[in-house]
This record gives structure tokens, C-alpha cells and sequence, in this order.
């Protein structure tokens, strides 16, 4: 098989610096097809992919006035789900898709900005049971989501009652499984980021970051490449 051959992931990119970073390092029996629909780049019928992974990003999925595209993606995904296909959704992704399912996005208490532990509910999960009982996990995000309807709620923080969920082959995430020190440091390099690092955290915690992004690499990387790996191979077998 060549790689023209291989399943197509589909990778939703919504601003420069938020791609799908390690969950790449699963995907090597696919080909990955980045679309980037808020610079005007069209999603691709759902018959042309074996799944997709959809990326974070600072704006609320109800912006579509200012950003009209996220309209288009939150149908896509709704359609995505009923197709069954493997969807994951980080963080922006998840409220998307949380959204397309009916559920309802709006701002947290205020923004939850990062390491913290989540404790995972159902250590069964084949994406993210690997994170039970509980693991240290990067948030950054202001707005949180209720759970769409017939969803299984997989993940809580102190501050945030659904950090993740799933239905049928659809995961969303709200917190970043993807991190580690590189992207933390990649982050940290971009001015949007730093200022709600500093914002949230003040300037000691923002740079504080890098730092706690390496205490908890080892264990965040050993507990979500195998639920990486388990979602890549479900694409694989959809293509």
C-alpha cells in the first residue's frame, strides 16, 4: 500500500498554533489532511474520510458572525456523528462538537489555564481511559460545555463538571491531552497565549508553565499515546 492508498484523517486546524501535535505520532498508517476552514478552506465531503481530529482555538463556537466557517464545521460534525465516524475534538473541537450535538457552550466561572488534575471516570474508555483515575493534564480554555444528549460524561476537574465525553465513535476533550513541553514552549512563544497565560496565572505562574510541562510529560505521554494509537487504528479501519 502506498501512502495515496492510506485512510484519510481529516485534521481541523483553527489557528496556526494549535495542531494536532502528538496525536500525529499515532497516525502513521494514515494520511493526514489538514483543512483550516476559518482561512477559507473547504471541509472535504464526509465519503473522502476515514475520521478527523478538530483542533483548539481562542474563539466560542457561537462567533459565527465573526467567523462564519464554524457554522459549516459544527454541521459537518453533527453529520460526522451520525455517519459514525471516528471524531476527536480537543478543546475548541470538543465544544464544537458538543455543539453540533445539541449541547449547550458558554463561558466557565472563569479561565481554567494549566496543569491540573482530571479524574477519568471510566478507565475502560478506549481513547482516554488510560488518564483514570486521575492525571495531571494541561487546560487552557474559558468556555465549557454541557453534555449532549445520550453522551457518556468521561472526565471532571475540580473546576469544570464535564471535561470530556464520548458518544458512539465521537470523543471531545476540553482539557489538552496532546501537551508537552514542546508545545507548552511553541505556546509560550505566541503573544495571544502568553498574554492569557499572564492574565490567568500572573507573569510568575505563565512562565512557570514550561516547568510543569515537564514534570508532567512522562506520565501524560505513557497514559495517552496507546488511546492515540487505539483511535488511529478505528480510522484506519473506517478508510
Amino acid at each position: 500500500m502506498n501512502a495515496d492508498e492510506r485512510p484519510t484523517l481529516l485534521a481541523i486546524q483553527h489557528v496556526p498554533w494549535e495542531g494536532p501535535h502528538r496525536i500525529l505520532d499515532a497516525c502513521g498508517a494514515l494520511r493526514v489532511h489538514t483543512v483550516k476552514p476559518l482561512a477559507g478552506q473547504s471541509l472535504p465531503p464526509h465519503l473522502e474520510v476515514a475520521g478527523a481530529v478538530v483542533m483548539g482555538g481562542p474563539m466560542n463556537v457561537d462567533e459565527v458572525e465573526r467567523f462564519p466557517a464554524l457554522a459549516a464545521e459544527r454541521e459537518w460534525l453533527a453529520e460526522a456523528v451520525r455517519r459514525e465516524l471516528p471524531v476527536l475534538g480537543i478543546c475548541l473541537g470538543a465544544q464544537l462538537l458538543a455543539r453540533a450535538l445539541g449541547a449547550g457552550v458558554r463561558a466557565g466561572e472563569g479561565p481554567e489555564i494549566g496543569f491540573a488534575p482530571v479524574a477519568v471516570s471510566d478507565p475502560a474508555d478506549p481513547v482516554l481511559g488510560g488518564l483514570a483515575p486521575s492525571t495531571d493534564v494541561l487546560h487552557w480554555h474559558g468556555d465549557v460545555f454541557d453534555l449532549p444528549k445520550d453522551a457518556q460524561s468521561l472526565a471532571s476537574s475540580e473546576r469544570t463538571e464535564h471535561q470530556a465525553f464520548r458518544l458512539g465513535k465521537a470523543w471531545g476533550a476540553l482539557f489538552h491531552p496532546e501537551a508537552d513541553v514542546a508545545l507548552v514552549e511553541a505556546w509560550l512563544a505566541v503573544p495571544e497565549t502568553i498574554d492569557e497565560a499572564v492574565a490567568a496565572l500572573g507573569n510568575e505562574g505563565a512562565h512557570a508553565l514550561a516547568e510543569r510541562a515537564a514534570e508532567a510529560e512522562p506520565a501524560l505521554v505513557e497514559r495517552t499515546a496507546p488511546g492515540f494509537e487505539t483511535f488511529a487504528r478505528f480510522v484506519a479501519a473506517n478508510g
